[in-house]
Parts: structure tokens; C-alpha cells; sequence
């Protein structure tokens, strides 16, 4: 008896994925996500790596801290994946994302630091639901004039957006204070068994946990919308906005709908970054970090979730563990001194030889493949 081939259904690992009986995939998702959970733990994370001679070659970051690398990296995926429903799912080129996370920041320190001109002095976690919504308001008004445009156009509006919001928050001496910023920002609330507080400044793995944890909240909801209606709908605008809107899809509705979720994401990531540093300025909203994002989602796999979450993960965390490695290899190494000229030449090699990104989204897989056999000679293919 010879066995069948399920033709609809991809080869390589994503094949034998599919393939697997449900129990066992959600098992081995259950080990991963337990594995995330423990990954900062010192007692765990020390044995990550092999000995090369008489040093030992770690996989963890040796140059600084581990817990705060992974907090950092989660900040960049969690703005990956919202940045993933604006570029991947919708198709829209989005440069101005950091503006976003800066007014979720803002918002919070605003609310809840006693150094705040407003001196409300909210709790951290009533201030949080505040900045998603002002983020996602800001996403809509932003979103209203200029979703009628399209790509470098709209590219050029947002990173217009993006930078106002930076220069203002630096010349800015009231309400923003300027360069001096906003310190005292509180910590979020919880205790430890033994009745100090969860959050502080000496630890940064609380913080990861919760921002994992919203990680992970984020992606299941964002599975979900790009499963129903609203994903279909932003595909078809993503590939033939013209065609869909002969077809009846209400386009600009669905652009404004997923510029208001990306915005939303991007609100929350900041509202938890800020009550991690505890003083915000706006040297921490610059450019160069909202096209890293968009980089990071182009290099992992636009249109794929897994795809953000590989690309922003790459993206932040190996500059900060090749710190290390230099010292283990006896050479004075900085590479995020290099950050940007790495990850520029890393780009253009993937945008020649694998466009689709490292884990990339199916159907663009196939448009990918399919303009490779037009761009065949046809010479070729008629002596083949």
C-alpha cells in the first residue's frame, strides 16, 4: 500500500505540523509556553549553552543583563504583532508606529507620577485602559484623512505623525516637561509571597512574565480576528483594494479598523514600559526604533504572526546576546554600536534571496513563488 500526499497541505515542518493529532500540538505549545516562563530564571538559563575548549559558549546574554534583554525583547515582539495587523494583515506601510507607543507611555505617566503637571496621581492599572484608548482614538483621527492614501504616501503622513510626537514631547517644557521628562512613574501593584512588593527596580523577570502574558492574550485575539470576517476582508484589501472594493468590501472601513487595533497594541506596550522605567522622555521614541519594528516584521514574514514574533524577537535580541560573545571569543565586540548597519546588509540579502521573510505568511509564500516562474526567461522554460 503506498502512502498519499495530502496536497493541500505544505511540506517541510509545517506539513508534519499539520499533521500531528491536536493533543499533541497543543502539548508541545503548552512545553513552549513554560519554557518562556521559566527562560528567566538563573538557576535555568545558566545551562543554556556548551563548552567550546575552555570557555563556555552561552546562548544566554553574558554583556548584560538576562531578565532585562527578555523584557526588551518582549516589548519588541508585542510591537511586532500589533504592527503585523497594520503592514501584514491590511497591507498598509506604516513608519509612525512608535508615536503610538509614546502616547501610551505618556498617558500613564501623566495620570499616575506625582512629578506629573496634572497631579492626578492614578494607580498604575487605572491609568492603562486610559492609554489604550487614547492610542486607539489617535490611531482613528490619524486614520480618517489619511487611509485614503496609499502606499509611500501614507508612509510619509505617519512618519510625520510619528516625529511630531517626539519633537513636541522634547520641546515641550509644560504638560511633557521637556527633555527633563517624567519621573516617579508607580510600578504596577502586586505582592510577593513574602508580602513585598512584585515590581521593582532591582528585577526585571515580573515584568517579563507580564508582559508575556499580554503576549499572549494579544495573539490569541489577533488569531482570531484575522480567522474571521475582518481578516478576510483585510487580505482581500491587502492584495487588490481596487477589486475589493468592486466586490463590496468597505476597504477604508476595514484600513481604519486595523490602524485602531495596531494603535491599541502599541498603546499597551507603552503603558507597560513606562511603569517598568519609571521616568520616560522622548529619547526613548526615536525613528530609527519604529523601522526597526518594520523591519522586524518584514524580515520575519509580513502577514504571519509567527513570522512578528520570530523577526522581533531577531531583531532585539541578538545584538544585545552578541555582546557577549565577544568576550568569549577574546574580542572587543559592541554590535549594537553596528545595530543598524547589521541589520540594513541582513535585509538586503533577505529581500534577494528569501522576500517572503524567515516564517512566512502562505498565500504570500505563493505570490512570491509565482512571480519567480514569470520572471523565468521563456527560453528556458521552452527547452525545459
Amino acid at each position: 500500500m503506498t502512502a498519499t500526499v495530502d496536497k493541500g497541505r505544505p511540506a517541510g515542518f509545517k506539513g508534519r505540523w499539520a499533521a500531528m493529532p491536536k493533543q499533541v500540538r497543543w502539548a508541545a505549545l503548552a512545553a513552549l509556553v513554560v519554557l518562556l516562563y521559566i527562560l528567566p530564571n538563573k538557576w535555568f538559563y545558566e545551562y543554556l549553552g556548551f563548552p567550546v575548549g575552555s570557555e563556555y559558549f552561552a546562548f544566554y546574554t553574558t554583556g548584560s543583563d538576562f531578565a532585562g534583554v527578555l523584557f526588551d525583547t518582549a516589548v519588541f515582539v508585542l510591537l511586532a504583532v500589533g504592527l503585523n495587523v497594520v503592514v501584514g494583515f491590511a497591507g498598509l506601510l506604516d513608519l509612525g508606529y512608535f508615536g503610538f507607543y509614546a502616547l501610551g507611555a505618556y498617558t500613564v505617566a501623566l495620570l499616575t507620577s506625582p512629578e506629573s503637571r496634572l497631579g492626578t496621581e492614578w494607580p498604575w492599572l487605572a491609568a492603562v485602559p486610559i492609554a489604550v484608548m487614547v492610542a486607539m482614538i489617535s490611531g482613528v483621527i490619524l486614520g480618517g484623512p489619511t487611509l485614503r492614501l496609499r502606499g509611500d504616501y501614507l508612509a510619509i503622513v505617519t512618519l510625520g505623525f510619528a516625529e511630531m510626537i517626539r519633537l513636541y514631547a522634547a520641546r515641550n517644557d509644560g504638560v511633557l516637561q521637556g527633555q527633563r521628562g517624567i519621573p516617579g512613574i508607580p510600578h504596577p501593584p502586586g505582592t510577593g509571597s513574602d508580602g513585598k512588593a512584585l515590581f521593582g527596580v532591582v528585577d526585571a523577570r515580573p515584568y517579563y512574565w507580564l508582559l508575556l502574558t499580554v503576549i499572549l492574550v494579544v495573539i490569541v485575539l489577533v488569531r482570531n480576528l484575522a480567522n474571521s470576517r475582518v481578516g478576510r476582508a483585510w487580505v482581500a484589501t491587502r492584495e487588490d483594494e481596487d477589486a475589493a472594493e468592486v466586490m463590496g468590501v468597505p476597504t477604508f472601513k476595514y484600513k481604519l479598523w486595523a490602524f485602531a487595533i495596531g494603535a491599541a497594541v502599541a498603546g499597551l506596550t507603552g503603558a507597560v514600559f513606562a511603569g517598568k522605567q519609571t521616568f520616560i522622555n522622548s529619547d526613548q521614541f526615536a525613528l530609527e526604533s519604529s523601522i526597526l519594528v518594520l523591519a522586524a516584521v518584514i524580515l520575519g514574514g509580513a502577514g504571519n504572526i509567527k513570522g512578528a514574533i520570530v523577526g522581533g524577537a531577531i531583531t532585539w535580541y541578538l545584538p544585545e546576546w552578541l555582546r557577549g560573545v565577544g568576550d568569549t571569543v577574546g574580542v572587543e565586540f559592541d554590535a549594537a554600536e553596528y545595530r543598524l548597519l547589521i541589520f540594513g546588509l541582513v535585509i538586503i540579502v533577505m529581500m534577494i534571496f528569501r522576500p517572503q521573510g524567515i516564517v512566512p505568511n502562505r498565500r504570500r509564500a505563493a505570490e512570491f513563488a509565482d512571480r519567480r516562474q514569470e520572471a523565468v526567461p521563456q527560453e528556458k522554460v521552452s527547452s525545459e
